[in-house]
């Protein structure tokens, strides 16, 4: 499939996990083998998944990769409402990663149909 790094997807779930890292590092400390960690690594695995599915050998596996990580963004979406509930996360930074998760994801769905 090519270098994943040239995947404007993976670009911008790229942009998405450090802006979640930042927004994770002021959740409360009791947080950060709970909410934060899980928020991470979800955010990570979209990037991962799309890099290791880009490293398979054929379209079926690559789109099968982009599935597991629309799956693992969505986890992220989730995770995000959650953590406005509890006051972690401010309306306006919960917003704007909803909008970044909403691109990405129409992305991903596009990736994942076969062609």
């Amino acid at each position: 499939m090519g270098d994943f790094r040239r995947l404007k997807v993976w670009q911008l779930s790229t942009r998405l996990v450090v802006e979640l890292y930042r927004a994770t590092t002021r959740f409360p400390r009791a947080e950060m083998f709970g909410l934060t960690a899980q928020c991470r690594r979800a955010a990570v695995s979209v990037v991962s998944n799309i890099a290791e599915g880009s490293g398979r050998g054929t379209p079926a596996e690559f789109r099968r990769y982009v599935v597991i990580a629309r799956g693992s963004l969505h986890e992220v979406a989730a995770q995000l409402l959650l953590s406005h509930e509890l006051g972690f996360l401010a309306e306006p930074e919960l917003r704007r990663m909803e909008r970044q998760i909403d691109e990405i994801s129409r992305m991903l769905l596009a990736l994942s149909k076969p062609r």
